[in-house]
């Protein structure tokens, strides 16, 4: 009887995977996508700044502020310092975006310094390019910190040695976007691909004319339900696979944690999607229709992951509908698989989750297509 039901489960997985690979362009829609996404977001999208045009009105011509500027100017993401000799000049180097932003450093500069007493740094910035300008004020920063720290750490005339600062980031040590948008890649691709195979399957079949044998064959509604699964989830996993062996070796990310752990979390995850594109697919007539459905669900579900902005920085109400987001989840799964080596209990501390949404979408899936089929 059970031999019988999984031949059956079998024989439908075997037809749904040949009609996704029996069309050449099929086979090169499902696979060529999320690899070439994953080079543009790579070498493409990048979140740095960089080749900047950085003002510098230096009214202090000591020797602080040139060292302080040769500092800015040997940054690797400054493509050339521009001098600027009045206040006028540097209205009109950020009104014609000549520069992104302007050091300004005032008449006693060099003698604060050097007398130890506090010595200030104004930059004023094109707030047009609101995100780039928020990066290049990090780049900045950093360089500024650098130069105050060890300037006080040197000692000063009659007050000796001074203290130093250390500054360690953990996880990411140089701050590199890639090792935060990278593993993040794995969770929003895979769920591309997840929801477009699952949101097509039911809505197919309707659209062919070929529902009505569905209805009538001696397929069980788990069965056929199976069937429509088991393709999405070993596409997913095969998408998911070559991400994890390109990131590390393309983008030099490390994956530090257990690969055991991750396809436990990936299957789980998997199986969450699945349950939301069945249910988008149900509900559909027609391709077109599963095919709106599936973008109106992947918006809000990336925008509530984490991977754009953070979740604790959204309202209070929003945070509690991200708990429902199978991609909040795993992005924090993935992330500490990859960067810091998250154990088996943080990451079944994340997992049931997904397992309790994996259930529900399933379930509810199961219910609305027997209920569509009666």
């Amino acid at each position: 009887m059970i031999l019988a039901a999984w031949r059956r489960v079998v024989a439908m997985t075997i037809k749904e995977l040949w009609a996704l690979l029996r069309d050449p362009r099929g086979r090169i829609t499902l696979i060529a996508p999320p690899i070439l996404q994953l080079a543009l977001f790579g070498f493409a999208a990048t979140l740095d700044v960089k080749n900047i045009d950085l003002g510098v009105y230096d009214r202090d011509r000591g020797g602080y502020g040139q060292a302080l500027i040769e500092r800015l100017a040997g940054s690797p993401n400054v493509k050339r310092i521009v001098p600027l000799e009045s206040p006028q000049e540097v209205r009109d180097a950020l009104d014609n975006g000549k520069v992104i932003a302007v050091i300004g450093l005032d008449e006693r500069f060099s003698r604060d310094i050097a007398a130890g007493r506090p010595a200030s740094v104004q930059a004023d910035y094109d707030g047009r390019r609101s995100n780039a300008a928020q990066i290049v004020n990090g780049y900045i920063g950093r360089i500024v910190s650098g130069f105050g720290a060890e300037v006080k750490s040197a000692p000063v005339a009659g007050t000796g040695d001074g203290a130093g600062t250390s500054v360690v980031n953990w996880f990411n040590p140089n701050l590199d976007y890639m090792w935060f948008t990278m593993p993040s890649l794995i969770v929003t691709l895979a769920a591309l691909s997840v929801l477009s195979v699952t949101g097509q399957s039911i809505a197919r079949e309707r659209e062919l004319g070929t529902f009505d044998q569905l209805m009538v064959s001696p397929l069980r509604t788990w069965e056929i339900l199976a069937g429509k699964t088991i393709p999405a989830v070993l596409l997913g996993a095969f998408n998911a696979t070559v991400f994890l062996v390109l990131i590390p070796l393309l983008f030099h990310v490390p994956f530090r944690g257990s690969v055991i752990l991750f396809y436990v979390a990936l299957f789980c995850y998997l199986f969450a999607l699945v349950g939301v594109g069945l249910f988008i697919s149900i509900l559909s007539r027609t391709q077109q229709q599963a095919f709106l459905g599936m973008f109106l669900a992947m918006v809000p579900l990336i925008l509530l992951s984490g991977f754009t902005s953070p979740v604790d920085n959204m309202p209070r109400w929003l945070q509690v509908v991200a708990e429902a987001d199978p991609l909040k989840h795993f992005v924090v799964i993935i992330e500490g698989l990859f960067l810091k080596g998250m154990g088996a209990g943080d990451v079944f501390a994340n997992l049931w989750p997904l397992v309790v949404i994996a259930g529900v979408t399933l379930t509810g899936s199961a219910l609305l297509f027997r209920a569509r089929m009666e």
